[in-house]
């Protein structure tokens, strides 16, 4: 269905879970992928709170291709709560968060391909939160505003949308009874939900698309529940 041969596409967080599914669908479709993370892989294993390994990554993608054609900005940040959070932590949190996309579009703005695109990984719960959350759902509502800034200064040179997942379960498990009936889709979530809309939104099909956020949760952002719904109640 998509053809990205002799394009060039980053992946930040691109050694496991929706990053890795996100690499393995582009190089299958004929693209070359530069993963940076902090887990083994075969590109380039570091840091992205770290300013300088920002920079050593992106001059190696550059040194080794000469341009970019998309960056997929999916690590995932830390998740610390109000109650046992430091400081350190969330700001830990914004670095990979918010921090390294903004600095890894910048550090790629000169050598962006024609057609290029961002998409960027943001969250469900940059809508919606557990308790205990706060450094996750802070990062990944910043990406989610990050993403219409960046697209309104790079119009013209560089579509930039983004992507909130909701439950994706990175291990491919079958629920069935209420952890899958609760969502209107039927079921949880798996990468390769993800992995499709990012390869459509790099693709010309979506060439009218920037600035948007698409929710792929399975509607549970959209379904409404009171005390007594669909067999919930309250317990004080």
């Amino acid at each position: 269905m998509f053809d990205f041969k002799g394009k060039v596409v980053v992946v930040t967080g691109g050694a496991r879970g929706i990053g890795k599914c996100i690499r393995e669908a582009f190089e299958e479709a004929g693209a070359v992928a530069c993963v940076i993370d902090l887990l083994e892989n075969d590109y380039f294993v570091g840091d992205l709170a770290d300013k300088k390994t920002l920079e050593s990554f992106a001059a190696k993608v550059i040194e080794d291709y000469g341009h970019v054609d998309y960056l997929i900005n999916n690590a995932a940040p830390r998740s610390r709560g109000i109650a046992d959070g430091s400081y350190e932590d969330f700001e830990y949190a914004l670095q990979v968060g918010v921090t390294a996309p903004f600095y890894l579009a910048k550090l790629f703005v000169p050598h962006f391909g024609k057609g290029a695109s961002i998409v960027n990984i943001s969250s469900s719960r940059d809508r919606m939160s557990q308790p205990q959350t706060e450094s996750y759902t802070a990062a990944k509502g910043g990406i989610a505003a990050l993403t219409h800034a960046l697209a309104v200064s790079l119009s013209g040179r560089v579509r930039v949308n983004s992507i909130s997942p909701g439950w994706i379960d990175n291990n491919y498990t079958v629920y069935e009874g209420a952890d899958a009936t609760q969502q209107p889709a039927g079921r949880v979530g798996n990468p390769p939900d993800i992995a499709n809309m990012v390869l459509y939104l790099c693709s010309d099909m979506a060439g009218f698309i920037t600035g948007e956020n698409i929710c792929i949760d399975g509607g549970m952002t959209k379904q409404m529940i009171y005390h007594g719904d669909c067999g919930w109640s309250l317990k004080e």
